[in-house]
């Protein structure tokens, strides 16, 4: 009897599992070469993060974490890089209030590190010393979408802080 009721108790445990991480897609333009590997000046980079989220099923969930990145030489393209990180994520008796915040905090966390080693690869391929992109605190990131999402002030400004 007391295994019956440890297993029903294990059964509607919250549970958290990786499913599968995956490179759903990623890509690299050279709109300008030539030319523009000739030019001697210095790049411009500019970084941008975004994620996406979905429900699959009752408990499966997919997150993919958008990275680009571009570099510009005088105002043109040298080259720009972008991927999408996915992941597959299970989420069983999870608490409907802490779903989102795994959704915005914790599977982007997971996945991060994986798109800044492929954009890094494949900007190292290209012929360019490879693009390490900075930490990003996921946490401070989706406070401020609720934030702005709800209208009010972000109670810090420590949003993603990414160098040029």
């Amino acid at each position: 009897m007391t295994e019956d009721l440890a297993n029903s108790a294990q059964d509607s445990a919250p549970s958290f599992q990786i499913q599968r991480v995956y490179l759903k897609d990623i890509s690299l333009e050279q709109p300008n070469a030539p030319e523009i590997l000739l030019v001697q000046a210095e790049p411009k980079l500019e970084v941008q993060v975004d994620i996406q989220a979905n429900q699959l099923d009752e408990n499966n969930f997919h997150v993919t974490v958008v990275g680009s990145v571009t570099t510009r030489i005088e105002d043109k393209v040298l080259f720009l890089v972008e991927a999408h990180q996915s992941g597959i994520f299970e989420m069983r008796n999870m608490p409907a209030e802490q779903i989102d915040p795994m959704l915005g905090i914790a599977c982007p966390t997971i996945l991060f590190p994986y798109l800044r080693a492929n954009i890094a690869d494949m900007i190292s391929r290209a012929g360019f010393q490879p693009v390490h992109l900075a930490e990003i605190n996921f946490h401070a990131l989706y406070e401020q979408r609720l934030a702005q999402a709800s209208g009010t002030p972000a109670s810090n400004d420590s949003g993603i802080i990414l160098p040029n």
